[in-house]
């Protein structure tokens, strides 16, 4: 690509430039124009699937608060009970399908849940689940949190997940899709490999960080994501076939280059009964592609790092200094 002498910012509605378009945290590389990926055995798709599983507190902090009321002196019921149902119920049920395909998840986990739910947390070990951070309870945020509460929340939650299930947690899905300008500092700092936050790439991507420490986006998903359905009031029927049509259309890419695909469960939605079927199906579409590599985001993420990243950072700063 040429470089354009004149080009002045935003000619079109005459504005002055506010925000380059390549943020701090990483440069733009099309997809397109990037090393190939191919994940082992030759897979077109890596495919990680993340329960969320999850505490809602009974009288949510009106500090820092994530809540469906708007006074937080009160019992915040409705949620409360929704996620219960999650944990009494819905899990175990969700389980059976995941058993049943043998599907190895990455738990989008509120730590705390260790603690309140030895059962949960037994069953995930005995299946060497790996977790990610999704805060201590979905009900306290990192918003408004400084560097230094930031940095304790990270070395509590890592001690935690280490204690209960004897492994190193490697990735975060900020708590409530929370984060501050420091996250993906604060991160590497403390050890971790990726941040699912970013929402922005069909591939990981390398993300800059003030250490230099490694830290890459893991392509999450809100679309794929039964916790969408239920905002949008979308039904079992619909999230299956839009599962298995971005399956589709990833698995056709992934020839060129491998793609990633997140599917984002919430026990209290996909645990429900009248559920069960339709994400059965969804599975069944997906596993009977010999191309696919079932993996959780920690392998995906350590596999990248050893075999692509190196590659992608070297291909994007030719691509920055071409422009």
């Amino acid at each position: 690509m040429q470089k354009n002498d004149n080009y002045q910012g935003n000619q079109i509605f005459h504005l002055p430039v506010q925000e380059p378009v390549t943020l701090d945290r990483f440069d733009y590389l099309p997809i397109t124009d990037r090393p190939k990926i191919i994940w082992p055995g030759g897979a077109r798709l890596a495919l990680w699937v993340a329960p969320n599983v999850e505490h809602y507190e009974y009288m949510p902090s009106s500090e820092n608060i994530h809540s469906t009321q708007s006074n937080t002196n009160h019992p915040d019921v409705r949620s409360y009970a929704n996620s219960d149902y999650g944990n009494r119920v819905g899990f175990w049920r969700l389980l059976e399908t995941l058993d049943r395909f043998g599907i190895r998840c990455t738990a989008s986990l509120n730590v705390a849940v260790l603690d309140h739910y030895p059962e949960i947390k037994e069953a995930m070990v005995e299946r060497k689940w790996d977790s990610m951070s999704h805060g201590i309870y979905i009900t306290r945020l990192l918003y408004g949190l400084t560097e230094e509460q930031e940095k304790e929340f990270y070395q509590t939650t890592k001690e935690a997940v280490k204690q209960h299930t004897g492994k190193e947690l490697k990735g975060m899905f900020g708590p409530a899709y929370s984060h501050t300008k420091n996250t993906p500092d604060l991160m590497a700092e403390a050890g971790f490999a990726y941040h699912a936050d970013w929402l922005h790439d069909d591939q990981p991507f390398p993300l800059r960080t003030r250490s230099g420490n490694r830290l890459i986006s893991m392509p999450y998903s809100v679309q794929i994501n039964d916790g969408s359905m239920a905002q949008l009031h979308f039904d079992a029927p619909y999230f299956a076939q839009i599962i298995k049509d971005q399956f589709d259309v990833l698995y056709e890419e992934g020839q060129q280059s491998g793609r990633v695909m997140c599917i984002a469960l919430h026990p209290h939605w996909s645990g429900r009964p009248d559920r069960r079927r339709y994400l059965d199906d969804a599975f069944e579409h997906i596993l009977s592609h010999d191309k696919v590599w079932q993996a959780t985001a920690d392998e995906i993420a350590e596999y990248y790092l050893e075999h692509h990243y190196d590659q992608v950072t070297s291909r994007t700063e030719e691509y920055r200094m071409s422009l």
